[in-house]
């Protein structure tokens, strides 16, 4: 350990005595060896962070420059270096163009070539590119591999600032990938390999050709630099790129890639286009279906990983690839097991069934020792498990806990987390088993996930809510994050009062009175407040000991504990609103609208807010777990929570409701039903210049069309803007009346046009295509004043249609299928044979966006690739309000038949099941 301390105690210089032993450079006899040394110093500083001044570094620049004059071959490598990196800092580096260049000849000794052309292309401005082009040609071309790479280096540098120059080099950048290496220059420049040594990192997995021993397929270096700089190049056209994928994935076009750093980019490349072009898709599969059993490890990975995360593709193609992957698992290289472990985890949150064949391999990599290998292969064992293994994995996994980083503990606490929705039976050894994790040492991410997971087990599984509870209240005991002892206290608040015992969670919680700080203390009195309120025979007891925190030293712990004493007097005031809660963003919205209106004739009417009900949080919390318990390699729960609102859509229909409550003539409308759909669906061209989207508002009585109107032309202004709708009396709809926009210009060029329709009482959900038509008064704005002209003339702007379909009336829910299928009374089955569809996974994909329902328990992911039940739910606009309507969908994949499907609907009454039917037939 000393003599560690003495070496790192060696390499801390001072910035000052370096620039001061820098005179060194000036000396007329100049000392290689001190000059080598000190420019180690100058690169060591810079390398970790020190900072020159721009004096500094252009005196240090300057001085290295004078050991042009010495010929030792290692100093002059060390100058290259120096120079490169004080480029970026010092001024008129430039003037040192000319003594580089003389090391960039072609009969220069090829030691220095490779660094004076990185060194040159920091020196030099992007404009002088042009005037170095033949040199830089030249390298590109040449057959020592450093002196090849290095110029491909430097021009991939240079791309951003001379992009036209650089693509002129397209035929000799193609020429190095086709190059073959000189055999000395291969031997000399990687590490001196013996002429008889042969080393095979690459090749192409159908070609025969023996490689001669003494040109390595690392010698093939260029040809990752090479394809780079190409597809850089080529990048914005995509038929070109597709041409150098194929071209180059085909050995017998002439064109081999040996090197394996260039083959693993490629088959990124080919991965990406055929995720982007569904044309390309088959023969880009095939493609990387062969490099799948290609000499290179890492080639055979990187072919089998873009297989398993590609979206849209087969089973067939992912088996292929998880057979590569599966022998990998049994590799004596840790990198190996590691990659294909946490790339089989990756693929069990989607199609677990196909993951379960490699389960044997992975038990045997529980206990690896590189934990790493040993936690992914838990998690996915977890995930593709069966329930009578379980009680043997939590017991394995138990033993290494204390071993792993948090980032790791985390993806096994998501993994039981996705579990115990799986097998609830098992929820006593899950619990234990967090119970367990918390008493362990650990951050605020770790705890916090696992505190997540206990609040779903409480919520979302029978039978385990009063014992996840006693585990938070010891949590709590010994807890030192503030921010989980408020979630915790909230909790207790909202579950103990209506548990069989509330009265020994009181305990717990005032201890948080008495021991933390102020911001616990506040949240636990509001915990105390909401016993008192929900549970008169505790209401006593509570007020006592709400009347100690009236001491209290924060003034925000003694307010919350009178506000709560005032509110548990008899015949004061109401109970405090434990499911009453007001949506906020609508209360923010209609608040300010009362405000700027300045009527102060009328109260606020706080009863027309709607609500956010118990069963609405308790849905966007159990899809929250249910998005945070899949996702096993990340480690933040934040990335869950965002991922399900924007699933639940529960902010655009907040802002909608807001928007129409902002409107006089909605005012007698009631409650806005659904919104469909959360992104406006686009009329026009995003390049036109008039750009229309629209959303369809339901109400019990109305349907109403919100038209976003853009006008992009400043020089033109648009008066009295309209939509005139089309279509209406074949559908049963009756246009009631226009809200237009008063004025489109260049100063205020967006504004929103609404089309009210009365829904007829005999035709309750009415089906249509409607046909748009944009209608103003257009007015040229004169150049010189910036006024629109006082005449305009009558215009109109033909859009596209607008379908009113079965998803528009569906509002999305999250429910207890099993509970609740038998209790509706009316129900309805249909089959239908769907041909055009590839897949099962096509198939959820699509009946979701067709019937607007949401997929429970994550049925909307097929895990046989054949038979597959999705169970669906939503609730339906109907004229007297949002009925329930559930569906199951049983379907059965054949390639030659495509996909059968029988589709069952449960409502509260016939015209609904058959309403939801008809979106297929």
């Amino acid at each position: 350990m000393s003599f560690k301390k003495d070496e790192e105690a060696a390499f801390r210089h001072d910035k000052t005595a370096i620039i001061q032993e820098a005179r060194v450079f000036n000396e007329s006899n100049i000392s290689p060896r001190r000059c080598r040394i000190l420019l180690t110093k100058i690169l060591y500083l810079l390398y970790t962070g020190e900072k020159f001044s721009q004096q500094e570094a252009t005196d240090l620049f300057f001085g290295a420059t004078k050991l042009f004059q010495n010929k030792d071959p290692g100093l002059r490598q060390m100058v290259y270096l120096a120079i490169k990196e004080l480029a970026p800092y010092a001024q008129d580096v430039i003037m040192v163009t000319a003594s580089i260049m003389k090391d960039m000849q072609p009969n220069t000794e090829v030691v220095y070539r490779p660094n004076a052309i990185r060194a040159l292309m920091r020196v030099i401005d992007p404009s002088m590119v042009q005037g170095l082009e033949r040199y830089l040609k030249s390298a590109i071309v040449d057959r020592n591999p450093s002196v090849a790479c290095a110029a491909l280096v430097s021009s991939y540098h240079l791309f951003m600032g001379a992009r036209d120059v650089v693509k002129r080099w397209s035929n000799e950048v193609q020429e190095a990938i086709n190059m073959r290496p000189s055999v000395s220059s291969g031997s000399s420049t990687f590490g001196g390999l013996r002429p008889g040594l042969t080393l095979r990192f690459g090749g192409d997995s159908s070609s025969n050709q023996v490689e001669p021993a003494s040109v390595p397929s690392m010698s093939y270096l260029m040809q990752y630099h090479a394809l780079g700089l190409l597809y850089l190049s080529r990048q914005s056209d995509r038929i070109a790129v597709t041409k150098m994928v194929q071209q180059l994935g085909n050995p017998r076009q002439g064109v081999v890639l040996r090197n394996p750093f260039a083959l693993c980019m490629l088959v990124r490349y080919t991965a990406k286009i055929a995720e982007e072009d569904p044309n390309m898709r088959v023969p880009l599969l095939d493609l990387l279906e062969g490099w799948l059993r290609h000499k290179s490890d890492m080639v055979n990975y990187e072919a089998a990983r873009a297989l398993c995360t590609m979206h849209g593709i087969g089973v067939e193609h992912q088996t292929k690839a998880i057979s590569v992957l599966q022998m990998f698992l049994s590799s004596p290289r840790s990198v190996l097991k590691f990659a294909a472990v946490r790339t089989l985890a990756e693929l069990a949150q989607t199609r677990p069934a196909l993951v379960q064949t490699c389960n044997v391999d992975m038990e045997n990599l529980i206990t690896d020792a590189n934990r790493g290998v040993a936690t992914y292969a838990i998690a996915t064992l977890l995930k593709t498990g069966n329930e009578s293994s379980v009680d043997r994995l939590i017991k394995q996994i138990s033993g290494f806990m204390s071993e792993i980083s948090d980032e790791f503990k985390v993806i096994v606490v998501d993994a039981i987390r996705s579990l115990s929705f799986k097998f609830p039976s098992k929820q006593a050894a899950m619990l234990s088993f967090l119970a367990g994790v918390l008493r362990d040492e650990g951050g605020y991410d770790f705890k916090r996930s696992v505190v997540e997971a206990i609040f779903s087990m409480a919520r979302y599984i029978r039978g385990c809510k009063e014992v996840a509870l006693s585990h938070l209240c010891e949590f709590i005991e010994d807890c030192e994050f503030t921010k989980l002892n408020v979630r915790i206290l909230h909790l207790l608040g909202a579950e103990g009062p209506s548990m069989p015992e509330p009265h020994k969670y009181i305990r717990f919680i005032y201890n948080r009175v008495v021991l933390e700080n102020a911001i616990v203390r506040a949240a636990a009195v509001n915990s105390l407040a909401k016993f008192g309120a929900q549970n008169a025979e505790l209401t006593s007891r509570i007020r006592v000991l709400l009347q100690r925190c009236l001491e209290d030293v924060d003034d925000e712990v003694r307010d919350r504990a009178a506000l709560a004493l005032r509110m548990l007097e008899p015949n004061v005031l109401a109970p405090l609103p434990v499911d009453d809660t007001p949506d906020l963003q609508v209360l923010e919205q209609s608040l300010k609208s009362y405000v700027d209106a300045m009527d102060a004739s009328q109260p606020f009417d706080f009863e027309s807010v709607p609500r956010t009900t118990g069963t609405d949080e308790e849905a966007e919390a159990q899809n929250e777990a249910l998005l945070v318990s899949t996702a096993t390699t990340s480690a933040s729960a934040d990335t869950g929570a965002a991922a399900s609102s924007e699933v639940d859509g529960a902010t655009p229909y907040a802002d909608y409701a807001a928007q129409l409550a902002a409107v006089p003539e909605f005012a007698s409308y009631g409650t806005l039903l659904t919104s469909s759909p959360s992104t406006p669906v686009p009329l026009t061209e995003s390049e036109t210049e008039y750009m229309v989207t629209a959303v369809k508002h339901v109400f019990a009585e109305h349907i109403v069309l919100q038209y976003n109107v853009t006008n992009t032309l400043a020089e033109i202004v648009l008066e009295e803007v309209m939509v005139v709708v089309g279509g209406l009396i074949e559908a049963g709809l009756e246009e009631e009346f226009i809200v237009p926009v008063p004025t489109l210009s260049a100063a205020m060029p967006s504004g929103t046009v609404y089309v009210s329709l009365r829904r007829d009482a005999s035709l309750p959900f009415p089906l249509a295509t409607l046909s748009n038509t944009l209608r103003f008064i257009s007015k040229e704005v004169d150049p010189a004043s910036g006024e629109p002209e006082e005449e305009g003339y009558q215009d109109e702007y033909q859009t596209e249609e607008l379908d009113l379909g079965v998803a528009d009336y569906v509002q999305p829910t999250d429910i207890d299928f099993a509970a609740t299928w038998e209790t509706l009374p009316a129900s309805a089955s249909e089959t239908f044979a769907l041909t055009a569809l590839e897949s099962l996974d096509a198939s959820c994909s699509t009946l979701i966006e067709i019937l607007g329902m949401r997929a429970l328990g994550g049925t909307d992911t097929p895990a046989n690739p054949s038979v597959h039940t999705m169970m669906l739910a939503g609730h339906l606009a109907s004229p007297t309000g949002l009925d329930l309507v559930l569906a199951r969908v049983r379907m059965m994949y054949e390639p030659s038949e495509g996909v059968t499907m029988e589709l069952s609907v449960r409502a509260a009454n016939d015209e609904a099941c058959l309403f939801v039917l008809s979106a297929i037939a």
